[in-house]
């Protein structure tokens, strides 16, 4: 009948069904989440699993023992006193690189971000030849060095400099995009009130910047502690003595030692689990 008004839709029937489009989106979304979850269980916690099993394969005693080898805490030793030496140094220089890039204007600008990508674009191999092509024995300073008693390659230094190589662009490229986003009002309003560089520094510039700084010396002692290829050229692997951690599980693996090598392995992995929750921790406590 003409002008008859169509029965209303009960309030509870509105809207139930969907739309084909939230339904493909939602589909989509799905799709995505498992398959990025099966790529991840595959390539980091099905590895990570592998690694523990073996550890524990023959027992805790085998663990023990592999863990307390003279060879595998001096190895410990060895690691944490070259990321105590590079990660601060890295730390001073990735602050100064980006103060000096984002503060300034100067001839070479571009040059110097391009040098600070050079580690993650040449292999770290190369960068251990490069320095046993500098203060090898047959190297450029390789005669002066042998002359006055100084050991450089196939002893810590060498060790030290090959990991503040890989390592160095870290810091600064974590300040870098931080601080070209902050801009330089604040410094310049603190110059206009009498601050001078360093008072600007310590009440101005780092205040902005520490949660950066503290997340780019987390990844910067992350890769120090974790560094092979490198530290493998310059190191000698010299047991008892230029052997970091991950030069120790290599020997130990190609030894058929594989329990003792993984046990090792779990070490490496056990601090790469404690900057991960560093890195959580001063993620949230920068979102608050």
């Amino acid at each position: 009948m003409a002008g008859t008004v169509p029965a209303a839709v009960p309030a509870g029937k509105r809207g139930t069904s969907p739309s084909p489009a939230a339904a493909e989106k939602t589909w989509v979304k799905w799709t995505f989440i498992s398959l990025a979850g099966l790529v991840l269980l595959w390539l980091i916690v099905l590895p990570l699993v592998t690694v523990l099993s073996e550890a524990l394969k023959k027992g805790w005693e085998v663990y023990i023992a592999a863990l307390s080898d003279p060879d595998a805490l001096s190895a410990l030793r060895l690691t944490l006193l070259v990321a105590a030496i590079a990660v601060p140094l890295n730390s001073i220089f990735g602050v100064i690189a980006a103060w000096t890039i984002t503060k300034f204007r100067f001839k070479g600008k571009n040059l110097l971000i391009t040098l600070l990508d050079l580690p993650f674009a040449v292999s770290p191999v190369i960068g251990g030849l490069i320095f046993v092509l500098i203060f090898g024995r047959q190297g450029w300073f390789g005669p002066w060095l042998e002359s006055h008693d100084i050991k450089i390659i196939f002893a810590v230094p060498g060790i030290v400099l090959a990991t503040l190589f890989v390592t160095f662009p870290f810091v600064a490229k974590e300040l870098i995009p931080l601080m070209e986003d902050q801009g330089t009002k604040e410094e310049e309003a603190a110059v206009t009130l009498g601050a001078k560089g360093w008072q600007i520094f310590w009440r101005v510039t780092l205040p902005n910047i520490k949660w950066g700084l503290l997340y780019g010396i987390i990844l910067c002692n992350a890769r120090a502690m974790g560094e092979f290829g490198a530290v493998s050229v310059v190191s000698g692997h010299i047991r008892g003595e230029t052997n970091t951690l991950p030069l120790h599980v290599e020997i130990l693996y190609n030894e058929y030692q594989f329990s003792a090598s993984f046990a090792v392995a779990s070490l490496l992995l056990l601090l790469a689990v404690i900057t991960l929750l560093l890195k959580n921790w001063f993620t949230r406590k920068n979102a608050h």
